[in-house]
Order: structure tokens, then C-alpha cells, then sequence
């Protein structure tokens, strides 16, 4: 996501993100106080922009697990982070001989971050290979494919979660107790976007809809209905959606700029927007008794937070590393994490029906 605020050189030496620094989980806690302390080792399937500007690094500041293998098309590339992080060449595979991971004893987990129509196909292969998974964001290409994902992982034992990194990030924390618990009394209202101005390669998968699923939508939409749903504890029940492309030439297979209005249970008046053309990241929320806000709200290098127009002084964390060992730690504890395959597949319900409403014009069912 293209949503910085820091430099990562300032971001590392922020005190608040060493090791110990990290907020604990309860099952981190547990696992702080545990004899076995052995580190989980984690391979990465695919090695592109996130996998090598966010996770590897991440992987350098975990305590719970580490980086053992590398899953790439490219001998080259595999070569490289072999060097680049010390990865014995016997943990290294590529898409034909995937499937021997399952003899690898080093690896415990696999992480998907492939494009978004593999996810299904890896994250299932990973299962029967008998490793745990994390698979990026969207899930899938739709919620059908969510399904099985979840029912392979089921099936196989093994337990699987999507990487929604910012549930274990303390201002969205913070964002979830305030709304959730109504300290500031009830939500009444939520409008939340995210967005980047798109100006990569053309030809990149981002803007492939049989790759990606979607656009602007896929990719940076799904934290905007995160948001909702996180800030007010409740799942959807109708969406009507309006779409703009200014660049047609460019986003000639994929959406770019999404608008849409969420029905929830409570009532509440729900707004959310997703783009490949604005620079967007915020999230406000009006309560009986006040507002709270993040902005930016959903990107990789700090977040920043206001109640009633004050600052919420908390520190960023590494927000990967955060999420990568608090799922080291439920494999260990065999407990499932905060963020399960149903999460996934609550999301991609409401990207399939906002698809839904682009097409019909009318309010779709979630």
C-alpha cells in the first residue's frame, strides 16, 4: 500500500518497535512464559514488492519466528535472498516442486503473497503439504474461493490467516475498543477511504482483472470495509456502489475509483471509498458523545490517531512482525488467530456484492 508517512530508517529507530516492545497478546504472553521457545521457521511464496520491502525485513525483528525458505520463479531472485538472508539453498523451491515442502521440517508456516488469483491454489497446496498458512490480503477472488480455502485448511488441520496486519496494530486497536466498546457512546456514523495515485507499470498483474480480481477495490478497498466493519463490531447487511475512471486507458480491465454506502444492523450511516487515483487513507467516526479518527489509517509505516481532535499518543509498532509472531504463537498454542479464514471470507462477501451493485445500480444484499 502507498500510504507512508515515515521513512522506514525513522520508522526502525522508533524505541517503540523493538522486540520487546511489541504489544503482547495473551498468547504471547503465555508463550514469553513457556519452556519452548523454539522459533517457527516461515517461507514466503513469491518475492515481490511486499514480500521484500515489508515482510523479509519484518522477519529481521521477530521473536517467534524467522525466515527460513523462499518460495520463487526466479533462480536469480532466489539467489540473492539466499545471500541477502542466509537461507540454506535446500529451503529454497519454485512453483513445480512446491509440493516437497511437505518434507521440510525447518518450515511451519507458508505465507501466500502471490497475486490474488493464485492465492486459492497455494494456500490449499500449503495445507496438504501439512504447514500452516498465511494468505495475504483480498483473500481470493471471491468469497466461493474463500470457502474453499477455509474447508482445505479445515480439512488438513492446519490453521490458516489472512494478513490483516493492522488488527494487531494499537491504533486500530484503539479504534475497535472506542467503537466497539461505545466509550464514546454509540457510532452513528463511519466514513473511511484508501487509495493511491497508480502510476507503475501498466502491465503490472495489479491491473489484470483475471490476476487480481479488481482494482482499486481489491487492493486498497478491503482496509475501508475492514474499517468499518473493526470500528463497529458488526458485519454488513446491504451495499449500494458507484464507480468513476478518469483513466480508462489504464484501468481498461479493473475498477478505479469505488464509492459506496454500507447498511449495518445498527442503523448507522456508513461511507467508505477506494481508489488506484486519490490518495486516500483516513478513517473518522462520530459517536453520541464524540469523534474519534485515524489518518492515516491504513498504511505500512504509522498510523496517527485523534479523539475529540486530540492526539492519541500511542506508539507504531512493525506491524508485520507483529502479525507474524502472534501467528507463530496460535500455531504453537493450536488456538486461532484474531484474524481466521472466516475474516477473509466476511470481507470478499461485501466486495462481491458492491461488483454486484456496480453492475445492477441498485442496493445489494450482503
Amino acid at each position: 500500500m502507498k500510504t507512508p508517512t515515515t521513512s522506514r530508517r525513522n520508522f526502525i529507530r522508533n524505541g517503540a518497535i523493538g522486540a520487546g516492545a511489541l504489544l503482547l497478546s495473551p498468547a504471547l504472553s503465555a508463550l514469553a512464559e513457556s519452556k519452548d521457545n523454539k522459533r517457527l521457521g516461515i517461507a514466503l511464496v513469491g518475492l515481490g514488492g511486499y514480500a521484500g520491502g515489508q515482510l523479509a525485513p519484518a522477519l529481521q525483528h521477530t521473536k517467534n519466528c524467522y525466515l527460513a525458505g523462499i518460495v520463487t520463479g526466479t533462480p536469480a531472485k532466489g539467489d540473492d535472498w539466499s545471500k541477502k538472508y542466509n537461507i540454506p539453498k535446500k529451503n529454497i523451491y519454485n512453483y513445480q516442486n512446491f509440493d516437497e515442502i511437505a518434507k521440510n521440517p525447518d518450515i511451519d508456516i507458508v505465507y501466500v503473497v502471490l497475486p490474488v488469483s493464485m492465492h486459492k491454489e497455494y494456500t490449499i497446496r500449503a495445507a496438504r503439504a501439512g504447514k500452516h498458512v498465511i494468505c495475504e490480503k483480498p483473500m481470493a477472488l471471491n468469497a466461493a474461493e474463500c470457502r474453499e480455502m477455509i474447508a482445505a485448511c479445515k480439512k488438513a488441520d492446519k490453521l490458516l490467516s489472512i494478513g490483516y496486519r493492522l488488527h494487531f496494530e494499537p491504533h486500530t486497536q484503539e479504534v475497535m475498543r472506542l467503537g466497539q466498546k461505545q466509550i464514546l457512546g454509540k457510532v452513528t456514523k463511519v466514513d473511511t477511504a484508501n487509495g493511491f495515485t497508480y502510476n507503475g507499470d501498466p502491465n503490472a498483474w495489479r491491473l489484470k482483472k483475471a490476476l487480481a480480481g479488481g482494482g482499486g477495490l481489491m487492493d486498497m478497498g478491503i482496509y475501508a470495509i475492514q474499517g468499518a466493519r473493526y470500528t463497529l463490531g458488526q458485519e454488513p447487511i446491504a451495499v449500494k456502489a458507484t464507480q468513476e475512471k478518469t483513466r480508462p486507458e489504464l484501468f481498461k480491465d479493473v475498477d478505479e475509483t469505488v464509492y459506496w454506502e454500507l447498511k449495518f444492523p445498527g442503523g448507522q450511516k456508513v461511507t467508505g471509498k477506494s481508489s488506484y487515483n486519490h490518495d486516500w487513507s483516513y478513517l473518522k467516526a462520530q459517536a453520541t458523545n464524540g469523534t474519534f479518527e485515524l489518518q492515516p489509517a491504513y498504511g505500512y509505516d504509522g498510523l496517527d490517531g485523534k479523539v475529540n481532535g486530540k492526539p492519541m499518543n500511542i506508539p507504531n509498532i512493525i506491524q508485520q512482525a507483529a502479525q507474524m509472531d502472534d501467528f507463530a504463537t496460535c500455531v504453537k498454542l493450536k488456538k486461532q488467530s484474531r484474524v481466521p479464514g472466516k475474516e477473509g471470507l466476511k470481507d470478499m462477501k461485501v466486495v462481491d456484492a458492491i461488483y454486484r451493485s456496480l453492475d445492477s445500480g441498485k442496493w445489494e444484499t450482503i
